[in-house]
């Protein structure tokens, strides 16, 4: 096992082990254990009382965080002519069809999100064996596949996340930076897991919000209170 460095264990140590703490709390103490020279990611992870293996209780949603992610979202619009303009005055990074989907055929995926049109969404199916694994393909369930490609657009860029319970019932989400006040962060964390629970499935039984905890990029992770949440 490799030995804690001073910094790390001076942030372990700010951190009670027998408490769980609440959002406020953990939002301000998250800041205090980062101590990287980096604008590091605050990160939730969220274990659900699901089982994902089942269709009934799959957990998959998406959320705009009231303060933004803190990260430049580069964003693809896969459109026709006819919706260009508007995708460029909303704020995509890039913009065309044909030409990004011969770029993304040669391995080309350097964006963090791919907003496209139904008629369009045809032509994407072969790529799916590029996209897919990278989590990069677009889905109404999102909103990345719609008509109207400037709201979607916007809203990526303003902070909107989509997230998805993995095969461990675990759902993960990077809900801010370092740099963000306690306040900002607790209201991103707040939106993600009320989020959260207004998905709960039908299906799922007994405690659906088992555990919860915050860190930020090389931190420790701080334990919060379900039951608060």
């Amino acid at each position: 096992m490799a030995k804690l460095t001073k910094k790390q264990k001076e942030a372990q140590a700010k951190i009670d082990r027998n408490k769980l703490y609440s959002v406020d709390e953990a939002s301000a103490l998250v800041k205090e254990i980062t101590n990287v020279k980096f604008d590091a990611s605050i990160d939730l992870a969220v274990r659900l009382g699901v089982d994902p293996r089942k269709a009934n209780q799959m957990v998959r949603g998406v959320v705009t965080l009231p303060h933004g992610t803190g990260k430049d979202v580069k964003v693809l619009a896969l459109v026709t002519p006819d919706k260009e303009a508007e995708a460029k005055e909303a704020g995509a990074d890039f913009v065309g069809l044909d030409e990004y989907l011969d770029k993304i055929k040669g391995g080309w995926t350097d964006v963090d999100v791919i907003i496209t049109m139904p008629s369009v969404m045809g032509k994407l199916g072969p790529l799916g064996r590029i996209l897919g694994p990278r989590g990069l393909m677009p889905n109404p369930k999102t909103g990345t596949v719609t008509m109207d490609v400037a709201k979607a657009v916007s809203d990526v860029k303003a902070g909107k996340i989509d997230f998805k319970v993995d095969k461990t019932g675990i759902v993960h989400a990077a809900i801010g930076k370092s740099s963000f006040s306690a306040d900002k962060i607790a209201g991103n964390a707040k939106e993600l897991l009320e989020t959260l629970n207004k998905l709960k499935p039908a299906a799922a039984k007994g405690v659906y919000m088992k555990s919860v905890y915050m860190s930020s990029t090389m931190s420790p992770s701080i334990q919060l209170d379900p039951k608060a949440v």
